[in-house]
């Protein structure tokens, strides 16, 4: 439902970046200061890092019960990533957008594209870059997460992912978490007002025709 009154469906809101360019930072800013936002949790075959919340970060499941989930048709996309394997669940982004409610993805290159081949009416895709190569080596190294080895592998992918930047609908250069926040909450203004997502819009213009012709 729209802050207007005005019935709409909802829509995917996907942000995708090279890893340590800033993408689940803006996910939790969007998450913390925009109502009517639910974030799409995914399942994954990889480990639980320290901090993280079984059902809140990820739904952290074996590779037996993620391939189930593949052969039922239970996952709008799915990726691997790291040997890790990755999904979105179907059933909770179905529900969540024919309430009207937006779902936002915290998603690589791979899952965009699958989103998009099933349901590209409701997907708006955001990628985010960092400001230059050395800006992202620095905030992998400050993460403190991964080895020398690992950080050296992210950023060889991160030139591979980054590849893939002209299939998004926008794109967001990071110089400033403020800076790049206020531009990715813009696009989902804008995008939550486009004619053809709001599918109480007829009703309520000729309710207005009918008022004036009275």
């Amino acid at each position: 439902m729209a802050g207007d009154g005005v019935e709409r469906r909802g829509l995917m809101f996907v942000l995708s970046s090279p890893s340590g360019a800033g993408k689940t930072t803006l996910a939790r800013e969007l998450m913390d200061k925009v109502a009517g936002l639910q974030m799409s949790v995914s399942v994954t075959t990889r480990p639980m890092r320290p901090g993280e919340i079984d059902g809140h970060d990820y739904f952290f499941i074996d590779k037996q019960r993620f391939d189930a989930m593949v052969k039922d048709n239970e996952l709008l996309e799915h990726a691997s990533v790291f040997d890790h394997f990755y999904g979105t669940p179907r059933a909770p982004v179905e529900v969540a957008l024919a309430a009207g409610r937006d779902m936002l993805f915290d998603i690589d290159w791979q899952g965009t594209q699958q989103l998009r081949e099933k349901a590209r009416q409701d997907v708006v895709s955001v990628f985010i870059l960092p400001p230059s190569a050395a800006d992202l080596e620095q905030r992998l190294h400050t993460r403190a997460q991964d080895s020398d080895d690992v950080i050296r592998g992210r950023m060889s992918r991160a030139s591979h992912e980054m590849s893939h930047w002209a299939e998004y609908d926008y794109i967001v250069i990071n110089r400033s978490v403020d800076t790049a926040f206020a531009e990715v909450q813009a696009i989902l203004k804008a995008e939550r007002l486009r004619r053809d997502r709001r599918t109480g819009l007829t009703a309520f213009v000729r309710e207005l025709q009918k008022q004036l012709e009275n």
